[in-house]
């Protein structure tokens, strides 16, 4: 019977908990209301600049042709060597490969 006393304790705790965290959702709730309504949750207090829908489409229309301008470019070419110039790259590269294979020989 001690048991039943003790658990009808916790559970009466538990119920005004209940009614504390209920009260104290309520006000929440009333606060979020009342800045809801205030100035529609726009927070700022300057008035929003309007643009024409004329003016929107020009800035569209100059930016699409931005877009188009820079789109149509063709890739530029790929740079050849000359023949010379890969005569001289082949030759220090086999000059490379010398020095190392001596190295290993020693």
């Amino acid at each position: 019977m001690a048991n039943l006393t003790g658990l009808a304790g916790f559970v009466s705790e538990l119920r005004s908990e209940r009614t504390n965290v209920m009260d104290r959702l309520r006000h929440v709730d009333a606060a979020l209301s009342v800045l809801g309504k205030l100035n529609r949750g726009i927070s700022h207090t300057k008035p929003g600049h309007g643009m024409s829908a004329a003016a929107r489409r020009k800035i569209s229309l100059a930016q699409k042709a931005r877009w188009a301008k820079t789109k149509s470019h063709a890739p530029k070419p790929k740079r050849t060597m000359s023949a010379s110039a890969r005569r001289k790259i082949a030759a220090a590269q086999r000059a490379r490969w010398a020095k190392l294979r001596a190295a290993k020989k020693k």
